[in-house]
């Protein structure tokens, strides 16, 4: 009986993109959660600026694009990469290092192009507002993005902390399913008890939906797993987060004094 073999470029390609789907179902379900949501059901159907089936849409088309880029950029920086991936040793230490240079590498970049992206009156009216239509985040909005800062943030981004980080195909395949996972729980709109990402991280759920506010539009650029670039740099927007009357929670800024 014949088999045949999945490269590790085509995991690392496809893997993720079957995990947003996944992960973001996930989240459906628990939509219904009133007492765990960051809005209403009603604020999100009447706040959002697009339809569901457009975020989709958007969505889908957006990975296709990615896939085929990144199908592309595996051919041309992979040829070398079975061979190394078969005598590499595997370590904890290895992976812990390569994972955090892959993070770090990554929140660099889509820091200042996020930032840049709404300092650039142009950027953000023709590309950037499309993600912004997403008032109320929800999971599956993760990656509604213009095609063009898919490309940038996403396709690019993911590449440099590739090639920085030196992690084989393989490695990619478990740290960029680790970064969709991270990226669909910071849209989740929800605040669940005992998420590890709540505890874990800074950027959370509650953090960049203060982002997606009208009021924190020019704070907390950050994604999507540190909070260093906003504290450095002057745009971290501290927040209550505080329980709705009617149900779930609501994230407020907090005003802080110039002499803190």
């Amino acid at each position: 009986m014949m088999g045949f073999a999945i490269s590790d470029e085509f995991l690392g390609t496809f893997v993720p993109i079957i995990v947003y789907w996944v992960y973001s179902g996930m989240y459906i379900c628990l939509g219904s959660l009133d007492k765990y949501r960051l809005h209403s059901k009603i604020d999100e159907d009447e706040k959002n600026l697009v339809t569901k089936s457009g975020v989709v849409k958007g969505v889908l088309f957006q990975q296709t694009l990615q896939a085929i880029i990144s199908v592309i950029l595996f051919k041309i920086t992979g040829s070398d990469d079975a061979e190394a991936n078969s005598t590499q040793q595997f370590s904890l230490l290895l992976l812990a290092r390569q994972f955090i240079i892959a993070m770090l590498v990554i929140d660099t970049w889509q820091y200042f192009i996020h930032r840049y992206m709404h300092l650039n009156k142009f950027l953000y009216k023709h590309i950037h507002s499309q993600h912004h239509r997403l008032i109320v985040p929800y999971a599956y909005g993760a990656l509604y993005n213009h095609p063009l800062e898919g490309l940038l943030l996403d396709t690019i981004g993911g590449a440099l902390s590739f090639l920085f980080s030196g992690m084989s195909p393989r490695t990619a395949i478990f740290f960029f399913s680790f970064a969709t996972i991270k990226t669909v729980d910071d849209h989740c709109g929800l605040w669940l008890p005992g998420n590890p990402f709540h505890i874990f991280f800074s950027n959370n759920s509650a953090y960049h939906d203060v982002h997606h506010q009208l009021y924190g539009s020019k704070y907390n650029f950050s994604q999507p797993f540190f909070v260093m670039w906003d504290r450095i740099l002057g745009t971290y927007l501290p927040y209550s987060l505080e329980k709705r009357a009617n149900g779930g929670f609501e994230t407020r800024p907090i005003k802080v004094s110039k002499d803190e």
